[in-house]
């Protein structure tokens, strides 16, 4: 019996998101597995993948409903929650119930003078802290940190080719064998009976717009195509209301009335995607990029860059743009609106290349890893 303990490092900060979900995914169809056994030591989360899922067992449901019950009387749970992650954790690492492999879900290093020897398996999910440690105040610290967890792992998952390469463009010493490249699925389904309140016309932006996701050149690119048509919408789903800084932004524009920000459950995205006449990632730099799985699993076209691990994800179903062009972005957009043939062109490639990416493929993969990282320790 192989036992894999996984931390609850991204679980202790995501609601919803791409790290999250990846391990959801991936220990989810491992749980199934004979002579395999998944350990979550943790006491609480508040991510909604992982409550939904296999690996939510008992305790963690009564350890949730008294959480959240404190929270309803307005103590906060938030640090004591994940006070009491490490702990377990910490407590299991401790015990005298050996494990196998050690997971860590983030870059925290905690678990290193814990493990006793035992091998641990890193994911590097991109590299974007180093290349652009400008967007992020806590750039230094991650980096030192990741650094330390890349040189130690005994087996490193990149998510992409891309990924991969920049973690030896930037740490030539890591031995090359060391990494290997696996890449994400997506099980995102289209619920036909959602109500979401959508505009007829729309193009769809998805989730976080902080700096290098590139929102206000999308926005500033497509002014022109929203107001020559008063019925075009940008729709923004997820990522949290407009900040006072985005409103004004939005102002000088002259659209608030047409570029929207909608939330949504998770159930109800994928008829985000498949309503809308495209769906644009204008990001300058992602590891993997699940929203592009994700719209091309909808039938939606997608508009993104032609540079980092886009190519690799989208393949011929992306439709590119210069990253550093706004009026080749509007000319991409405005060619998928005024052209339904290529809009069903796009969207019949993206159902063709999603074919190539599916979780079992990766949970299985990274069992194999697994196995492969107890063996040279």
């Amino acid at each position: 019996m192989m036992k894999i303990i996984l931390d609850s490092q991204a679980f202790n900060y995501q609601k919803y998101g791409g790290v999250s979900r990846y391990y959801t995914e991936i220990f989810s169809i491992l749980s199934k597995k004979d002579n395999l056994e998944i350990i979550t030591p943790w006491f609480y989360t508040r991510n909604i993948y992982y409550k939904e899922s296999v690996l939510y067992n008992k305790t963690q449901k009564q350890n949730t409903f008294f959480l959240e019950l404190l929270s309803k009387l307005g103590i906060s749970i938030r640090k004591k929650s994940k006070k009491l992650n490490y702990s377990r954790t910490i407590n299991r690492l401790n015990s005298k119930d050996t494990f196998d492999v050690f997971v860590p879900t983030y870059y925290d290093p905690y678990f290193l003078n814990l493990i006793n020897g035992k091998p641990f398996v890193l994911t590097v999910y991109d590299m974007i802290h180093e290349l652009f440690p400008e967007y992020f105040s806590d750039a230094d610290e991650l980096k030192k940190n990741k650094l330390l967890l890349i040189e130690k792992a005994a087996k490193i998952i990149a998510v992409s080719q891309n990924t991969k390469k920049d973690i030896l463009t930037l740490y030539p010493h890591i031995d090359e064998s060391k990494i290997e490249v696996i890449y994400h699925g997506t099980s995102i389904k289209v619920n036909e009976n959602t109500e979401a309140d959508l505009p007829e016309n729309y193009i769809l932006y998805v989730g976080s717009r902080s700096d290098y996701k590139n929102f206000k050149f999308l926005a500033d690119s497509i002014k022109v195509l929203l107001k020559n048509n008063p019925n075009l919408f940008l729709v923004c789903a997820g990522g949290g209301k407009f900040d006072k800084e985005e409103i004004e932004f939005i102002k000088s524009l002259d659209l608030e009335k047409q570029i929207l920000q909608l939330d949504f459950k998770e159930h109800e995205l994928g008829y985000f995607y498949k309503k809308a006449k495209c769906f644009v990632f204008p990001s300058l730099y992602e590891g993997f990029g699940i929203p592009v799985l994700e719209s091309m699993a909808c039938e939606c076209p997608v508009v993104l860059g032609n540079h980092s691990s886009f190519p690799e994800v989208a393949g011929n179903a992306g439709v590119y743009f210069d990253v550093n062009s706004k009026d080749d972005l509007r000319n991409k957009i405005q060619s998928l609106l005024e052209n339904e043939a290529m809009r069903i062109e796009f969207s019949l490639k993206g159902i063709e290349q999603i074919k190539r990416f599916t979780w079992e493929n990766a949970a299985q993969q990274c069992l194999d890893l697994y196995k492969k990282s107890v063996q040279i320790n």
